[in-house]
This record gives structure tokens, C-alpha cells and sequence, in this order.
């Protein structure tokens, strides 16, 4: 498969996996690929009910085509156990003392 530079691809890799209930497997990166050539992993989440083909969501953040041959080892799939929960709406949450500061507000 031919990757083009800045491109994305929807890149099949034949393998179909039965993950147990209450599991979850999530399609990560390969350290590699991402720091020697640009290629990273968009979304990829796979609950315990699905059977169909992982297929792996990939940029290329590089200047340069890729080459994706058979066999390539492109993703990595990291299984978590996940927990079922039901959430409840409110009015309003309890004060902490983060609140509502987001990035970078944890300090360095």
C-alpha cells in the first residue's frame, strides 16, 4: 500500500479478533513509525461485540511517501478491561480546586 505524504489512509490488516466481554481494545501508534517516519494512528476503538476486520487509521505527518508492505507491523492494539456505569445529570458539581483550569494548569 502506497502512502502518500500528508496523506491518510484506511489501512486493512486481515485480522479479526474476538475480545472478551467488558473489554476494549484500542488501536495505539508504534513509537517508531511515529519518531523515524511521521506515521501516527487516528481513532480506533474496538468494543467486545465487533467481528468485522481491524482496520487501522493512519497519517502521515511527513514530507515523504510511505511504503506499507504485508507483514508490516503498523499499529500496536493495547486490551483494557473497561467498567459499565451509569451516570447520573446535576444541577451543578461540587467545588475542587483545580475547577474548571484545563491544559497546562497542573503545573510543570
Amino acid at each position: 500500500v502506497s502512502f502518500p505524504a500528508r496523506g491518510k489512509k484506511l489501512v486493512p490488516t486481515g485480522i479479526r479478533i474476538h475480545l472478551p466481554p467488558g473489554h476494549t481494545g484500542l488501536i495505539w501508534p508504534r513509537s517508531g513509525l511515529a519518531a523515524k517516519h511521521g506515521l501516527d494512528c487516528g481513532a480506533g476503538v474496538i468494543d467486545s461485540q465487533y467481528r468485522g476486520e481491524i482496520q487501522v487509521l493512519l497519517f502521515n505527518h511527513s514530507d515523504t511517501d510511505y511504503e506499507i508492505r504485508p507483514g508490516d507491523r503498523i499499529a500496536q492494539l493495547l486490551v483494557h478491561k473497561v467498567e459499565r456505569m451509569d451516570f447520573v445529570q446535576v444541577d451543578c458539581l461540587e467545588d475542587t480546586q483545580r475547577g474548571g483550569n484545563g491544559f497546562g494548569s497542573t503545573g510543570s
